[in-house]
């Protein structure tokens, strides 16, 4: 019986114990757990810290939108579309008109792109004015183009240039990441030979991820601003003119008077015309006269005839 109590106190005490080691291995695995999650966004917060760190040392901010691109799923792309317009409006006032449709891109977001106003056979005015405003105002503006006046002529034209646009990005993407990798290859160039042919491979790519941004930003600009065509043009005035009844006494004096005036006019030029060659003429002879005839000589005088014989007296009769 002793022995049976002792050996009953033995398996007592055993499965106590064990029961203990259970509850402490549970509260020190929670407490590792519990431990285990401050740690881990310490770590979180240390990358998140980590990586403003480079971008503020000057990391290119394409390659955190890089990462996080790859990180996140990709999304359908947004549609891109250049949207063009021509309206042809006929006007009361084109310079007024003009200064409308300035209004109308400016309130829109919008500006100028450029602008001409010709005057036609001094009877009306013709203006030729494009306006680069906003996508989501584009419909708006056009309306109240059209509306300024009557309504010639109207074009509009939609090109979706999405997959010309997604295109251009992943070869920026796939240009910079080439780029990269050749700067990389320069740092561990040890031969100035190596330094070289990377050089010139970096400068050629450089410039292909240059044409390509400057593409990049060509479709952007034309997506996000639509731009619209607008001649304004004025309604020709036919002048009025007065039933001709026949020249009158005023007109035939005032003809007269012109014709005068026309006739003293051509003699005042033909007069100022020959005066100086009757001036030079005048001088010509005053020359003559004065200083070169009296030094010529005197032609002699020729032989005197002599006088005739008187007549003879009649003869005298003696009676």
């Amino acid at each position: 019986m002793r022995a049976r109590r002792a050996f009953a106190v033995l398996l007592l005490t055993a499965s106590l114990g064990l029961a203990g080691c259970g509850a402490g291995g549970s509260d020190s695995g929670d407490g590792a757990q519990s431990a285990a999650k401050p740690a881990a966004r310490d770590a979180e917060g240390a990358a998140s810290s980590g990586q403003a760190a480079d971008e503020a040392a000057g990391a290119p901010a394409e390659d955190s939108a890089d990462r996080d691109t790859a990180a996140k799923p990709s999304a359908l792309p947004s549609a891109h579309v250049i949207r063009t317009a021509t309206l042809e409006v006929e006007v009361e006032d084109a310079a007024k008109a003009l200064a409308a449709a300035r209004r109308a891109a400016a309130n829109a977001g919008g500006h100028v792109e450029n602008e001409s106003t010709e005057r036609i056979d001094d009877t009306h005015v013709t203006s030729n004015v494009v306006l680069r405003v906003p996508q989501e105002r584009y419909e708006a503006v056009l309306a109240e183009l059209a509306g300024a006046g009557k309504l010639l002529s109207r074009t509009a034209d939609a090109k979706d240039v999405t997959g010309q646009v997604v295109d251009v990005e992943s070869r920026i993407a796939t240009q910079r990441a080439s780029v990269a990798r050749v700067r990389a290859l320069m740092d561990r160039a040890t031969r100035l030979s190596d330094v070289v042919t990377l050089e010139a491979e970096l400068s050629t790519r450089q410039a292909d991820l240059e044409s390509l941004l400057a593409q990049q930003a060509t479709l952007k600009d034309r997506t996000s601003l639509a731009t619209i065509t607008l001649t304004l043009s004025e309604k020709e005035r036919e002048e009025t003119r007065e039933e001709d009844d026949g020249p009158g006494f005023l007109d035939a004096l005032g003809g007269g008077w012109d014709a005068l005036v026309a006739t003293l006019r051509w003699i005042a030029v033909a007069v100022g015309a020959v005066a100086p060659f009757a001036a030079l003429g005048a001088v010509l002879y005053a020359v003559w006269r004065w200083l070169v005839r009296p030094r010529l000589p005197r032609r002699p005088a020729g032989p005197t005839a002599p006088p005739a014989p008187l007549p003879a007296a009649p003869p005298v009769r003696e009676d």
